[in-house]
């Protein structure tokens, strides 16, 4: 196949470049409106759900998404029953890696819960509070699916305007 080819596997970094580019553009220029200057949550959560094919984007949205509500949900159970104590950090991030391995079983970002229970536990001991480490615990987990959304609709986006050949198309790693 041509290089210059619409669904060429030479071309398949230059799509999802673009993909990251026109979404970043997009999560960036949206969390600037709504006053947040470090959406780096939903930058990285963006770029986790952008893939060239969208079955691949669908997949990774779906694992990422869940993944981050049982690591907010663990999160915040955690900061509400035991409060905002150093001690409660490795308690959060171990149930959270528990709840996603054996009850909810998606093993493609099963990182993402851990990670995000650490985050929710990890802004009720910034703030020294309950209250607020909940509301800033939410707020970046609002950030991540805001991201893990853009990130998928850019990839459908850009598959229906430079569709890639399925078989020509290298399978994304679980």
């Amino acid at each position: 196949m041509p290089l210059h080819a619409p669904g060429s596997p030479k071309l398949l970094g230059v799509r999802f470049a673009l993909n990251v580019f026109v979404a970043a553009g997009i999560v960036w220029f949206v969390l600037e409106r709504l006053d947040d200057r470090n959406p780096i949550w939903a930058i990285a959560s963006m770029v986790a759900a952008s893939e060239p094919q969208v079955k691949d984007a669908v997949k990774m949205f779906r694992s990422r998404t869940v993944n981050v509500l049982v690591g907010c949900a663990v999160g915040l159970i955690v900061l509400v029953v035991g409060g905002s104590h150093d001690w409660l950090l490795p308690l959060a991030v171990s149930c959270a890696v528990l709840v996603s391995s054996y009850w909810v079983r998606i093993q493609t970002m099963w990182r993402q819960a851990p990670i995000t229970a650490a985050l929710v536990i990890s802004s009720g001991l910034v703030e020294h509070s309950r209250l607020s480490g909940i509301e800033h615990g939410l707020h970046k987990v609002a950030e991540v699916i805001f991201g893990c959304v853009v990130g998928l609709a850019v990839s459908y986006a850009m598959a229906k305007l430079w569709p890639l050949a399925e078989a020509d198309a290298p399978k994304a790693a679980a």
